[in-house]
């Protein structure tokens, strides 16, 4: 039941996020406002990105009772999100706004070690303490090096296009920006997918373990 409540709002918070690209990408894309494409095209990446994490989060780490506080870093991501997906077409609000988006999700990751910790122990079979040990180590990854990296790139974006508004604004330098960024954020999605087919079995496993776990202290019982 947890798991469906967990998939659901997770569905429904990016199809808000969705609405929020189509509905701004339409306008810029009427206006003829082609330097806005690669903006909608890393649009859609961040959704995909977050949807493909939330998704190996909830198939990981969420079990009875359901975590209120993960939920709400969904939702202000989410705001943060839709938000970015209004400045389409203003390269420097974009950037910002992405860096603080960078800064919910790490927050998100860091309130999410307690989850990992707690599933840690009460998963003490061979395939949980292995499963869990690959996912407190991607977080751990993802707090001390990939979420910063994004952070510092996006705030320092929006710091260049702030002191160099000519170059970055005037001559499209915005575009040599939004293209790392965009490859960046392909780099990390493709990782991502590759860690969920590895996590795939694993998962399978542990929820097996669960259940004979729970079946035995049922009879103990």
């Amino acid at each position: 039941m947890v798991v469906e409540i967990e998939l659901t709002l997770c569905s429904i918070i990016q199809g808000v996020a969705l609405y929020f690209l189509v509905d701004n990408a339409r306008l810029v894309l009427s206006g003829h406002q082609s330097v806005a494409w690669p903006y909608v095209a890393t649009g859609l990446l961040i959704i995909l990105l977050f949807w493909s994490r939330s998704l190996i989060h909830t198939l990981t780490l969420i079990r009875w009772p359901l975590e209120f506080v993960h939920n709400f870093f969904y939702i202000a991501c989410a705001l943060v999100e839709s938000l970015a997906f209004t400045r389409l077409a203003d390269p420097f609000m974009w950037f910002v706004l992405t860096a603080l988006y960078a800064i919910v999700v790490w927050a998100l990751f860091v309130y999410d070690r307690r989850i990992v910790e707690l599933r840690s122990r009460d998963s003490a079979g061979p395939v949980g303490s292995l499963l869990y040990a690959m996912v407190g180590a991607d977080q751990r990854l993802n707090i001390a090096l990939i979420i910063p990296v994004i952070f510092i790139f996006n705030a320092g974006s929006a710091v260049a296009i702030y002191f160099k508004p000519g170059f970055f604004l005037d001559h499209h330098g915005h575009l040599i920006l939004i293209a790392l960024q965009g490859v960046g954020l392909l780099v990390y999605l493709a990782s991502v997918i590759r860690a969920f087919f590895k996590f795939i079995p694993l998962i399978l496993a542990t929820r097996q373990e669960w259940r004979v776990t729970a079946e035995n202290a049922q009879r103990d019982s």
